[in-house]
């Protein structure tokens, strides 16, 4: 055998000893190996993923809960993880625990199974339970036959379904890691905990109850949320934190009943003219609420502005992806505006329209109005605010329907209701637990990702940051464009497949 054989056996067989090691554990894997083994999973874990979004999940529907409960369970034993379901005040609950080394660091990783209702009528397929393969074909998207992915997987092609960006597909993504570091006898560099959580569309109302009974059990260095929607330009991302949320409904009271326009316009005032009043009295011509004190307390740093002003994006290039024109005042960019509390009007309600439309003036309107809030600006001062503001224009409030003689007594009537949701959450851009992230990440995708501060969206992460006293982090997968929660949900397939990067790069990402 001469010296250049000799050379490329020594080569192949350092080659295989490199690999060797990488793929047990002992060692990192690459960009280039990371890519490789999630290219290898995709079509395994689709298959398991369509299983996964053909159980319906309302939160509120027992069964469906029933269901994904057991589901969840299977899933993590064909993955040699026990699961334990964990029930408060009524609600069920699953908790599953890998690795208990006591030399590693404890992730808590958050998973969310239930989704939002559907109305299968406007849905441009047989059921939204029933996932769909489809391509964009102009303005179109054209259903395709899933055998497709035996010859290609074109990272445009999309999954329609209920929960296929909100939030089983983040979760499945998750899951495909990990057969991917059973199938290759890698051990995470982490031990895992995994909490399922099927009411979060309902903001999760057993959580902290739940958190504050098993602290014990929860207690973990750091809590990945594999839950929300990417930046808009679409790149892996990560979100350091979320706004809260509260509601308000609010019915301003004309007549005791709707009246004839003919019989009784001029005499009886219209409710709509008072709510259009009083709404243009909250905002002004450039989206600033002038509820005063508001935005109180609301600050930067340098370093908050500047991780601001990295995230790749333009006013003018958002609008033209959203399709508007002009944006509100709120900060000088989009990532500054969801620094701040927000209030918007989600739903009007008065009379009838269209086909349904009738001469009478309205006998009261119905605004649905939402919240969302930051550390800064707690949402029972929020609702405290608005309730003060309304009193100042001269409205009466009162809990529920108003009696005659409060109708004959109050000129302005309205009946206040609210109700507080999730409360805000930030992580420390320069924690440890954050380090690991950043290096993770940057391992699968280089620079090719992005850190948002803080997103506009709401998750039931303070029970867990509150009483745990950890950050938690969120793992973007879903694309933006996905119709969360509306008709045509959908998970584009080169997210997917970057979700499971993700995941591989994380949990093979030392944390010291």
């Amino acid at each position: 055998m001469n010296s250049t054989h000799l050379m490329k056996i020594q080569r192949c067989f350092l080659l295989i000893l490199f690999l060797g090691v990488a793929l047990n554990g002992f060692g990192q894997i690459g960009q280039k190996e990371i890519l490789d083994l999630s290219r290898n999973q995709v079509n395994i874990s689709l298959e398991e993923f369509r299983d996964y979004l053909s159980v319906p999940n309302l939160s509120r529907v027992q069964k469906d809960t029933d269901a994904n409960v057991a589901w969840i369970l299977d899933a993590l034993k064909r993955r040699n993880i026990e699961g334990q379901v964990l029930i408060q005040n009524g609600v069920k609950h699953v908790f599953a625990q890998k690795g208990d080394d006591p030399k590693k660091k404890t992730i808590l990783v958050y998973f969310q199974v239930d989704g939002m209702p559907v109305d299968s009528s406007v849905w441009e397929q047989e059921s939204p339970y029933k996932a769909v393969l489809k391509k964009q074909n102009g303005e179109q998207w054209e259903k395709i036959d899933w055998e497709a992915l035996d010859d290609e997987m074109n990272p445009d092609w999309r999954i329609f379904a209920r929960s296929a960006s909100d939030s089983k597909g983040p979760g499945m993504t998750f899951f495909s890691a990990l057969d991917i570091l059973e199938k290759n006898e890698i051990e995470p560099t982490v031990n895992l905990k995994m909490i399922f959580d099927f009411q979060e569309e309902i903001s999760s109302p057993q959580m902290p109850s739940l958190v504050e009974r098993e602290q014990e059990l929860f207690k973990a260095d750091g809590i990945m949320i594999m839950d929300g929607t990417r930046h808009i330009s679409n790149l892996p991302t990560l979100a350091f934190g979320a706004r809260g949320i509260a509601t308000i409904t609010l019915r301003i009271h004309g007549a005791k009943n709707n009246l004839h326009s003919g019989q009784y316009g001029n005499f009886a005032p219209n409710p709509v003219f008072k709510t259009s009043q009083l709404l243009s009295k909250i905002k002004d011509e450039n989206g600033k609420v002038l509820i005063p004190g508001f935005y109180e307390g609301v600050s930067f740093t340098d370093e908050d502005l500047a991780v601001m002003a990295a995230v790749p994006e333009s006013n003018e290039g958002i609008q033209n992806e959203l399709g508007f024109k002009g944006m509100d005042q709120v900060g000088n960019s989009y990532q500054v505006a969801l620094q701040y509390p927000s209030l918007n009007v989600r739903g009007i309600k008065a009379g009838w329209v269209g086909n349904e439309v009738r001469t009478i003036i309205p006998n009261e309107v119905t605004v649905e109005i939402d919240m969302r809030t930051v550390k800064e600006t707690p949402a029972q001062r929020q609702v405290d605010l608005v309730k003060s503001f309304l009193e100042s224009e001269g409205y009466y409030l009162i809990e529920g329907d108003p009696s005659d003689e409060e109708r004959l007594k109050y000129e302005k009537l309205a009946t206040f209701n609210y109700r507080l949701g999730s409360q805000p959450f930030r992580a420390d851009l320069n924690s440890e637990f954050a380090n690991w992230l950043t290096n993770g990440m940057q391992r699968a995708f280089g620079t090719d990702y992005v850190k948002m501060r803080q997103t506009g969206g709401s998750q039931p992460m303070a029970p867990f940051i509150n009483i745990l006293g950890v950050p938690a982090v969120s793992v973007r997968v879903p694309n933006p464009d996905n119709n969360i929660h509306a008709p045509d949900e959908n998970l584009r397939l080169g997210n997917f497949l970057e979700g499971i990067q993700s995941c591989l790069a994380l949990l093979t990402q030392p944390f010291n």
